[in-house]
């Protein structure tokens, strides 16, 4: 296992006038060990990130270290780390044991051991049934956890996943993501888990990086991303539903955005206090809690509600919602950074 260390990272495509930046400046300590999720909208560098480290995209600039060596001008089989994708690429004429077998066939690793290799990797990934079925005879999740002990044989000391869930249903890509941090926890092995769901990076993750336009907008735990968002990007990305980013809304201030969280606003029967008067838009119910559509001067409000809470209210008519005073947060409208 082994640490990594990204120092101010960039990349461009193209040179002169022409060029093409994409990483703008990227720097990050991973710890050994830790599970780090990079997260980000589609075409935001984070893949491209993670290939950089991989070896597979060359870095314009900056330094990447994995460990004690700086692995810029390495190959990447010489950085000692091994990738999942979000295609499985399996062989498909052969069978689960030779598909987690091959690359250890290819270094020359004495057969004894790479079964003693794949038999563990099939135990803690409960493939054991089905080392010798082939690829097509295995469901989606299956597949992946095939890709996953391919991985794991090798016996690399860093993972990189690059959006591994992608092509599975949503009960799968649940189930899966247990198995991953199952995984981690049985192995220990620093791990870079690229993906655009901000669910899956704030379930997976120790800490995450968040991406933004080949930016790091933020890097900490996911409570610390959820409840101290460093920007309005991080605040609307990050959260299902997203913030509410209010410019107009009464006791505002000049040159500034308030921030709430939908779950942190309260409805009252009367506008008491700092009470803001909205009209419901719309509701939607999600079992045992409702998303309130409301509102305020121009400007939409989302409120989170307990199932339990009350009557539903109407279509068009009025309530009384207050927020949280200690739940209020404040950005620079002219940067969208923290204040």
């Amino acid at each position: 296992m082994a640490s990594i260390t990204l120092s101010n990272v960039t990349k461009r495509y193209g040179s002169g006038k022409s060029a093409n930046p994409v990483i703008h400046g990227v720097s990050a300590s991973i710890a050994d060990g830790e599970f780090i999720v990079i997260v980000g909208p589609s075409g935001c560098g984070k893949s491209t990130l993670l290939r950089m480290v991989a070896g597979l995209e060359e870095i314009s600039g900056g330094e990447i270290s994995i460990g004690e060596r700086v692995v810029n001008n390495l190959e990447p089989a010489e950085r000692d780390i091994a990738m999942v994708f979000q295609n499985y690429a399996l062989y498909p004429h052969m069978s689960v044991f030779d598909n987690m077998a091959y690359g250890l066939k290819i270094a020359k690793v004495p057969k004894d051991e790479i079964r003693q290799r794949v038999d563990k990797a099939a135990a803690i990934l409960e493939l054991g049934p089905f080392l010798r079925r082939k690829p097509r005879e295995l469901s989606g999740g299956q597949r992946q956890r095939v890709a996953m002990g391919r991985a794991i044989v090798r016996q690399p000391q860093v993972f990189l996943f690059d959006e591994p869930l992608s092509n599975l249903d949503a009960k799968l890509r649940a189930q899966t993501r247990l198995e991953i941090q199952k995984l981690h926890r049985e192995l220990g092995i620093t791990s870079l888990f690229v993906t655009h769901d901000q669910v899956e990076a704030m379930t997976l993750a120790q800490r995450m990086l968040v991406m933004n336009a080949g930016m790091m907008e933020q890097f900490g735990t996911p409570e610390e991303v959820y409840h101290r968002p460093a920007s309005t990007f991080v605040a609307s990305f990050i959260g299902s539903p997203p913030m509410n980013l209010l410019r107009s809304v009464p006791h505002g201030k000049a040159g500034r955005i308030l921030g709430i969280r939908p779950e942190h606003l309260q409805i009252t029967p009367q506008p008491i206090g700092n009470a803001w008067t909205v009209e419901v838009e719309a509701v939607e119910m999600l079992g045992a809690e409702r998303l309130l559509y409301t509102r305020l001067d121009g400007e939409q409000i989302i409120v989170r509600t307990e199932e339990e809470q009350g009557v539903v209210p109407a279509i068009g008519s009025s309530l009384h919602i207050t927020p949280r005073p200690e739940r209020l947060h404040w950005f620079d409208e002219a940067t969208g950074k923290r204040l």
